[in-house]
């Protein structure tokens, strides 16, 4: 029998005065957040397509938190080598593992000790670290006959090995590489902010992905990592694991910088804004899809049939932190640039640049290029800056070369990558099916609230991180009186 701490969260009627006594501070609620970091080195444009087009394959072939800090590197230029990563501390004694945060796609993993092919090495300037169960206390191995196996991991690629009798699985991507490995249950740990400058250890058992063998792409050390955070909605993700047993609310949001060094916030709980707007997630999909309804350039709707970009088959939009540029389908991708040649025509002089639409500038493209909105479902309303859809190729004759972002999706399915949420709260509440945004100095604090998974409101505070490679600063404060809250911090016992 494992043992770990977890935060359980009481509501008492306010009246109780003397329980009010005896938790004094504890009206504080934990809000679980992890910092991000972008990282990144001088890539070709066809490099960057020829990644986010295997990590798309992946995506259509396969299927509490706290409060951490982290030196921020690289650019927030998609044409850059850059991820957006954080740290997770796994196994007891704890080690960190640099992971990539990806919201298209469900599984947590890590690369394996026993890993012969794997990267060694990182030229991104990260230390790799490698899971080793046989270091690790707490561990537990998933047999193929545990009901984690037999029921939720059948979702995704599952293998079970009759020599070793571990579940093991398979992860093949569109352009020859992939992972393969088993599941693992042990320990994550985090910390939970309690108050101001206050932190918790707290600790959850989940089940994980433990990599002994990569291919392709994944065993260059130019980009190499440790793994992957799948922030999908299936139910192996770490956000399902833990939301399932109340240690989390069922939403999570993230904040990611565009500008200067990158970087961002990502939080197990809800990002509030009066700003931010709603549309509901298309039900019974593997990814984020919204319902794309129309696209506007400067007001006036792009030619585009609707059924464009409907929900069928491989159609429909996804939304993806994982993805670097920006993705249209075919049949959009042509009068979406005409908009906006048309808009410029006067200011701008048209040039292609491998293959790309490009438009040659000498002043401030926000002056220039029109605004572009996204018009989804519920009325909601996604508005791009011309820096959200133009990326900058460099100067030709003097004058600033800036090339339309979105890529052709011949496949037709709409895919919205870092491109264009960057400089946005998005929020992803699995709770009540839907993903809200607005546009946001992700430099500056954030109102934090935990929600419960019936969306009931128990608290918020406001956190706030001190630049790309600061400290991270809290400054929660209780807002509601109604009711008294009760922090118990208890050991479990929880059986595997």
């Amino acid at each position: 029998m494992k043992f770990f701490s977890v935060i359980l969260v009481v509501a008492a009627a306010a009246s109780v005065a003397a329980a009010a006594a005896a938790v004094a501070g504890a009206e504080k609620l934990p809000a679980g957040v992890l910092s991000l970091e972008r990282i990144g080195g001088k890539v070709e444009v066809e490099e960057v397509r020829a990644r986010d087009k295997a990590r798309h394959a992946r995506m259509l072939q396969s299927f509490g938190g706290g409060i951490v800090d982290f030196p921020v590197v690289g650019s927030s230029d998609p044409y850059l080598v850059g991820l957006y990563f954080t740290k997770v501390r796994l196994g007891t004694p704890p080690r960190e593992y640099n992971v990539q945060i990806d919201t298209g796609s469900d599984i947590l993993w890590v690369t394996c000790s026993s890993c012969d092919d794997c990267p060694r090495t990182s030229g991104l300037g990260v230390e790799l670290n490698f899971y080793d169960a046989t270091s690790s206390s707490t561990t537990s191995p998933i047999s193929c006959a545990d009901q984690v196996c037999t029921s939720i991991i059948q979702t995704s690629s599952t293998e079970c090995s009759t020599e070793t009798n571990q579940c093991g699985y398979t992860f093949q991507y569109g352009d020859g590489s992939g992972t393969t490995g088993h599941y693992v249950a042990d320990l994550l740990y985090f910390d939970t902010v309690l108050g101001t400058s206050v932190i918790a250890n707290s600790s959850a058992p989940i089940v994980f992905g433990c990599s002994t063998s990569q291919s392709g792409d994944l065993t260059k050390t130019d980009r190499a990592i440790d793994g992957i955070f799948g922030f999908g909605q299936q139910g192996l993700s770490v956000i399902s694991q833990l939301s399932s047993r109340g240690i989390t609310p069922k939403v999570f949001s993230h904040c990611l910088k565009g500008e200067g060094n990158g970087g961002g916030i990502l939080v197990l709980g809800e990002i509030l804004d009066p700003r931010i707007v709603y549309s509901p997630l298309v039900p019974s999909q593997a990814h984020y899809n919204v319902f794309l309804q129309s696209i506007a350039v400067n007001g006036q709707l792009v030619p585009v049939d609707p059924s464009v970009f409907a929900t069928t088959g491989n159609r429909g939009t996804i939304v993806d932190s994982g993805t670097t540029l920006a993705y249209i389908a075919a049949e959009a991708y042509d009068p979406f640039v005409s908009a906006i040649a048309a808009a410029v025509s006067q200011s701008a002089r048209p040039i292609v640049s491998r293959t790309k639409p490009c438009f040659l500038v000498s002043s401030s493209i926000a002056e220039i290029f029109p605004p572009v909105s996204l018009n989804f479902d519920g009325g909601a309303s996604m508005a791009l800056r011309p820096a959200d859809y133009l990326v900058h190729m460099g100067f030709v004759e003097g004058s600033a070369m800036w090339c339309i972002g979105f890529e052709k999706q011949e496949q037709g399915v709409t895919i919205l990558g870092d491109l264009v949420l960057k400089d946005k709260i998005v929020v992803y509440d699995l709770a009540r099916q839907r993903i809200g945004w607005t546009d946001y100095d992700c430099s500056s604090s954030v109102n934090v609230s935990i929600t419960s998974g019936k969306g009931e409101f128990i608290n918020a505070g406001q956190l706030s991180v001190n630049g790309a490679s600061g400290g991270a600063l809290f400054n929660l404060q209780h807002t509601r009186t109604s009711a008294l809250l009760l922090l118990l911090v208890l050991m479990i016992g929880f059986p595997f």
